[in-house]
Order: C-alpha cells, then sequence, then structure tokens
C-alpha cells in the first residue's frame, strides 16, 4: 500500500483536487447562480472596488490553475461587473497568471516522470518546442474551441520558458476574451453559454489561430528567397535531381530516384560503390573470413583434430579480397543504373549555383541536388609521420607482403577488426588506442571483452596511449596514462583514426554550405542544407558513418526533394543498429545503459549469456551475452547490445520490436528452430519475464496446484 501511495500519490492527489475544484465550481459557479446574486455582486464593487476586483482576479486564478471548466461563466461576470475594458484586462491578467500555476505545477511535478519515461521521445519534442514552441502556442491560444488547460499542461512538460508563456498566453487569448467579456455586459438575461460566441465567430478565431502557422510558412519562404538571394535561377530544368557521388548514399538516391520516375543525373569521380565497396564493408568482411579459417585452423585440436595445419598465402588472401569486389561490382555499375534510367556520368563534379553543376565542360541544371561525396581516412597530426609510409583503410589493400610486425593506431571498429585480421593471419600487431576503451560507443563491459578477446589471440593491446612522435621510419613513440614514453618497432603501420568528410573540390565554398564544429556538411533534420533544395546524405554529413545508415537517409533526401513542397519526411536514426565483425561481433540498437544514465531514464537490465545456449555450445561459441534495456517495471524495449557469434543478425530482432513498439513479450512468444541462435533472444525475454514473476502469485499458484492433488 505505501508502495502504491508512493509511485501514484501525486496523481491521485491531482485527481481529488481537479474532482473537488469541478463538483465546487458547477455548484456555486454556474450561470444561475450567478445571476441570481448579480444585483449583490454589483453593490459589493460599488462599495469595496479594490477588494472587489483583487478578489475575482485571485478567483480567476485559482479557477484557471485548477483547470475548472467555469472560465467561461466568470469571463462574462467580469464583463457584467466592470465593463470591456477594465473586465477583459482582469480576466485576461487572472487567466494568464492561473495558466502559468498550472503550467509550472506540470513542469515541476510531472515533468521529471515523464521526461525520464518517454526521455527519447520528448527529447524531439523538446526541440521543436525551442525552434517553434512560440508559433504552436500561440496557434492554440487564438482558437477557444481547443481546451486551454491541456494546453498548460502540455508546456509544462516541456522546455518552453516560462517568461514566453506567459506573455504568448496573453496576447493569444486577448481577442476570444474581449469577445467574451464583451457578452458578459448582458449577462443578467442570457439563458445559456451556447449563444454567446455562433459557430461562424468560433470557425473565424479557428481561421485566425492559423495566423502563426501561415507567418512561420511566409517567414520560412522569405527565408528561403533571403538564401538564394543573388542567385539566377534558370527558368527551365534538364532534370529533376543531380546526384553527385556514386558511394552507397548517392547509389541508393539515383536508385529510388529512378523508381519514383523522376530524370536522374548520377556523377563520380572516382570507383562506383564508393568505399563501401572498394576500400570499406567488402574487402574488410572478406578479409574477416579468410581470417576466421586461420583461426579455425589454429583451434582445431578443439574439435578433435590433430596436426591440422596450413601456411597461409597472404598474396593469395588480397587476392581473394580484389576477386569479391569484382564479383559484386555489377550490382553497383554503371550499366545496371543505366539500364534503370539514370544518367551515368564520369568526372568531377563542381557547383556552380545552387541549381548548376559542371562536369566535364557541360552545365547540367536540376531542381535538387543530393551530396554524397562520402570521407576519407583521417590522417593524424603526428610529429614525422612525414617520413612514414603508412596504410589506411584505403590503401592496405594493395599490399601483397605480409608485415612481420604491423602497428596499428586506433581502436574504433576498422582498427579492431583489420588489427583481428592480421594476427589471425600471422602478423604480430600491437593496437595503439587513446582512448581509456576500445569501440568509445560502446559499453565498458562490452569493450572490455573484446579487449581480453584480442588480447587472448596475442595482440598487444596499449590502451590509454597517447602517440608522440615517429622518430623513424619504423618506430614510434607514445606515452602511457602514467605519462611513461615507449617505444614500439613496426615493419608497416596502419592508420585507422576515423575518416573526414570531403566537404571540399565540388562548389560547397561557393555556396557558403556550412559545416559543423566536426568538419561535417550541416544539414537540417529533413537532410537539406542551408539551400532548401541542396541536401546531403551518408559519411559527407554523418552522424553516423556506416552503409545502412547512409542508404536509410538516402530515402528522405530523395523523398523531401521530390515530393517537399507537399510533405517532408524527418529523417530518425531511433532504430539504426550498428555491428562491428570482431570475433565475437559486437551489435547494438537504441539505447546503453551509459546514454540512459546519462538521459537520466529509469531502465532495467536483462542479460543471457551464450555459454548456456545449446547452438553455441555445439559451435565452440560460448563468449557472449545479449544485454537488453527495458523500461522500468515494463517489458518496453529500450536498447540492446549483443556480443557474440551472429551478433549482427541477432540484432534484427530487436530492431523490428522497437520499430514497431514491441516489447519482449514478442521475443518470448515467437518460435524458434532448435538448436539455433535465434532462440537467444528468446530466453532473454524469458530471462525478464522470470524477474518479473510475483512471489506471492508463485506462492498462490503453487498453493493451487498443491490443492487440486487434494494435499
Amino acid at each position: 500500500m505505501l508502495h502504491f501511495v508512493r509511485k501514484y500519490g501525486v496523481w491521485l492527489l491531482l485527481i481529488i483536487v481537479l474532482g473537488l475544484g469541478l463538483w465546487a465550481g458547477q455548484r456555486y459557479l454556474n450561470l444561475a447562480s450567478l445571476q441570481d446574486v448579480l444585483g449583490n455582486l454589483h453593490a459589493l464593487v460599488d462599495k469595496h472596488p479594490v477588494v472587489t476586483v483583487g478578489g475575482f482576479v485571485l478567483l480567476y486564478v485559482i479557477v484557471t490553475a485548477l483547470s475548472i471548466p467555469v472560465a467561461t461563466v466568470l469571463t462574462l461576470l467580469g464583463g457584467a461587473l466592470f465593463g470591456l475594458w477594465l473586465g477583459s484586462l482582469l480576466v485576461i491578467c487572472g487567466a494568464t497568471l492561473g495558466a502559468t500555476v498550472a503550467m509550472l505545477f506540470s513542469r515541476y511535478v510531472l515533468r521529471d516522470k515523464v521526461q525520464h519515461r518517454f526521455a527519447r521521445q520528448w527529447r524531439a519534442v523538446n526541440q521543436g518546442i525551442e525552434r517553434d514552441g512560440a508559433f504552436y502556442l500561440f496557434t492554440l491560444r487564438m482558437i477557444p474551441i481547443f481546451p486551454f488547460f491541456i494546453v498548460n499542461l502540455l508546456i509544462g512538460l516541456s522546455t518552453l520558458r516560462t517568461w514566453t508563456f506567459m506573455w504568448i498566453s496573453f496576447v493569444g487569448m486577448l481577442p476570444a476574451t474581449m469577445v467574451y467579456v464583451n457578452a458578459g455586459r448582458t449577462f443578467a438575461t442570457l439563458d445559456s453559454l451556447s449563444g454567446i460566441v455562433s459557430p461562424r465567430m468560433l470557425f473565424a478565431f479557428s481561421l485566425l489561430g492559423l495566423l502563426p502557422l501561415l507567418s512561420k510558412k511566409i517567414l520560412n519562404i522569405y527565408r528561403r528567397r533571403s538564401v538564394l538571394k543573388g542567385w539566377q535561377k534558370p527558368k527551365q530544368f534538364d532534370r529533376h535531381l543531380i546526384v553527385i557521388g556514386a558511394g552507397a548514399g548517392g547509389l541508393v538516391s539515383a536508385y529510388i530516384g529512378a523508381v519514383l520516375k523522376a530524370k536522374v543525373t548520377l556523377i563520380e569521380v572516382g570507383e562506383m560503390g564508393g568505399d563501401c565497396l572498394n576500400t570499406g564493408c567488402v574487402p574488410s568482411k572478406t578479409l574477416l573470413k579468410s581470417a576466421s579459417v586461420a583461426q579455425t585452423l589454429r583451434q582445431a585440436d578443439k574439435l578433435g583434430w590433430r596436426n591440422a595445419t596450413a601456411e597461409v598465402d597472404f598474396a593469395a588472401v588480397m587476392d581473394r579480397v580484389q576477386q569479391a569486389i569484382t564479383r559484386i561490382e555489377p550490382h553497383d555499375s554503371v550499366e545496371r543504373y543505366e539500364r534503370l534510367g539514370v544518367e551515368v556520368i564520369k568526372g568531377r563534379a563542381a557547383l556552380l549555383d545552387p541549381w548548376t553543376v559542371a562536369v566535364n565542360g557541360d552545365k547540367l541544371t536540376a531542381k535538387s541536388i543530393i551530396i554524397a561525396t562520402g570521407a576519407k581516412p583521417r590522417i593524424p597530426k603526428i610529429d614525422g609521420i612525414e617520413q612514414v609510409d603508412y596504410l589506411t583503410s584505403e590503401t592496405v589493400w594493395t599490399i601483397r607482403e605480409q608485415p612481420q610486425r604491423l602497428l596499428v593506431i586506433g581502436g574504433g571498429a576498422v582498427g579492431c577488426e583489420l588489427a583481428q585480421a592480421f594476427q589471425r593471419l600471422g602478423s604480430q600487431v600491437t593496437l595503439v588506442q587513446r582512448d581509456e576503451h576500445l569501440l568509445p560507443q560502446a559499453d565498458h563491459g562490452t569493450s572490455a571483452l573484446l579487449a581480453q578477446a584480442l588480447t587472448d589471440e596475442g595482440v598487444d593491446v596499449r590502451l590509454g596511449y597517447h602517440t608522440v612522435a615517429f622518430d623513424d621510419a619504423q618506430t614510434l613513440r607514445c606515452r602511457d596514462r602514467e605519462g611513461n614514453e615507449h617505444t614500439m618497432a613496426y615493419d608497416r603501420v596502419l592508420l585507422a583514426t576515423g575518416r573526414q568528410a570531403n566537404v571540399d573540390g565540388w562548389g560547397r565554398e561557393t555556396l557558403g554550405l556550412a559545416l559543423r564544429d566536426n568538419a561535417t556538411l550541416q544539414t537540417d533534420d529533413f537532410l537539406a542544407t542551408r539551400m532548401p533544395h541542396i541536401y546531403a546524405v551518408g559519411d559527407v554529413t554523418g552522424p553516423y558513418q556506416f552503409t545502412h545508415a547512409a542508404a536509410h537517409q538516402a530515402w528522405h533526401a530523395v523523398v523531401n526533394a521530390l515530393f517537399g513542397s507537399f510533405k517532408s519526411f524527418r529523417v530518425s536514426y531511433r532504430t539504426l543498429p550498428w555491428t562491428v565483425y570482431t570475433d565475437p561481433e559486437i551489435a547494438q540498437v537504441g539505447l546503453t545503459e551509459v546514454q540512459a544514465q546519462v538521459d537520466g531514464i529509469k531502465y532495467e537490465v536483462t542479460q543471457y549469456d551464450l555459454d548456456d545456449l545449446d547452438r553455441a555450445i555445439t559451435d565452440g561459441a560460448t563468449i557472449g551475452f545479449i544485454k537488453v534495456l527495458t523500461a522500468k517495471g515494463n517489458d518496453r524495449i529500450l536498447g540492446a547490445t549483443i556480443v557474440g557469434a551472429h551478433a549482427g543478425e541477432l540484432i534484427n530482432d530487436y530492431v523490428t520490436a522497437i520499430h514497431n513498439g514491441k516489447g519482449l513479450g514478442s521475443l518470448l512468444k515467437t518460435i524458434r528452430p532448435y538448436p539455433s541462435y535465434g532462440e537467444a533472444n528468446k530466453y532473454a525475454a524469458g530471462e525478464w519475464k522470470k524477474a518479473h514473476l510475483s512471489p506471492r502469485t508463485m506462492q498462490w499458484l503453487e498453493k493451487f496446484q498443491q490443492w487440486r492433488l487434494g494435499k
């Protein structure tokens, strides 16, 4: 009982107060009751004007603050007692103060509970309120048929400033208030409230309420014209869409545009397929497979084999990487896209103005443009690096001689994957990471497990090491977290210190397109740059440098570019997963524990260890776990982290569940084949269910079963 009162006491008190206020208001503050005492009220005003004015305002504040639905009657009474001008002033002051009290109650009593429970959803609401809250509040205040008490409570849950709420409420409620106060001058002769304002008048107010939205629309049009001022817009266009860059984001953009029957031109200066096909996803995963086979042979004795040995042909492994690229190339080829109806041009594109692109001496115009120029490896500033023949994620695929000692600088996804692959193929790898943890985006427990796995395989993992200088072409000096210096020798060094957006060389400076602090191309929630018809997708804008993130953005950019004048779509990353293809694999979607703690979200953790899974035991792949974050007290999934074999496939269950608003109960009810890795998600859901079974319920169930046996 005590727990119930603590948990729901505020809500019960609110309901009781509202109920009493409603009862009192209907009994004593109705039209007939006030008409009966109207004469006495007039006499009281004449005898004690200051007291009655103060009392009236105080009563109005209380009624409005408690959301008692009798404000209309009091407004009429204000007109009857004080006339149009003084009555309007008193009513609007009382209404504004009362609404502010109700708003502050919602803010300081209810907001934390709501914000914690729906933190991610309210983050977007808060951003919208900060950007357009004044417009929307003004609109709602101008429409008298919309319940004002709902507006008060909802705004209280947001971050709109109190002063902004007060003055907008004052101005927004004033027109309707004056109409009602004016009607109140005939208060004694009114039969009901229905005839005070005609449907025609209410409709007119509603139209008036659209004024802020229309103003916003006009302001946006003005801003767009201001941005484009000084540029000569073509009278007609050659095509609907020009896409600059044929990596993942550009290819998907061109594909969707063609499917939607738009005339599309795709321009690429380099290789079709971009980073993913040529230097990223495809070659790295091909290399990881060869490395996995080498590791399997190395551990063959655990599977019952004796003397299972093989020699790595490193050149052949790297040739196989190129063969995989060649086999996948037709999917991203010029020929395929031309068959789809896309005009493909090989050459360097340059924006001449907001609608014109120069390429190979020609000038092309389009109604909309999508920038998908990708990114390139970031080269860190380390003293002496100019004397080093370093490798990057782009150039490592060109080598055919295996380095005996490979130094990897950077502990992100690329650094960890390639460090493990080269170690398994026979190199002695040292991995230097500036941060205290590998994979900074992952939970610390996950990072620690991966660091241990790499260490167990022989990788020399150095965490918290800062690079100082390259003393020569084969020696790096570092400083550890205690400040001690260490010298590391190597044959080749691989830089895996992140990627920087390709924001230069295609005309950004000409148009003055802005950059963020991290040097990515700045876009809004709809992926538009400061030029409203020029969009950006993929690594050039971020915030996630994943192939599937670029494809996700491409849909939004194309649809907004082609149909934005009718309907635009904000891009959301709420269900965007990511995977690191090390062994064990690491996959994640939604919130991690660190993010939940930063956001102040109350959560529960359910964990299922893979060493209990039958299929993992048969495969000898028992390292790892499934960790699920759920909302406090229910099975709503906030996020999931999976470490282990096939994590990149298993995470899809949670992506789908979060996207469709399903909880762990839906995973528990899903039938899985036995034995399979998919069962792990069902068992994780079972762990949550067991933890939430009521002990008292189980005791009664036990007694019931004993009763059935006659005991």
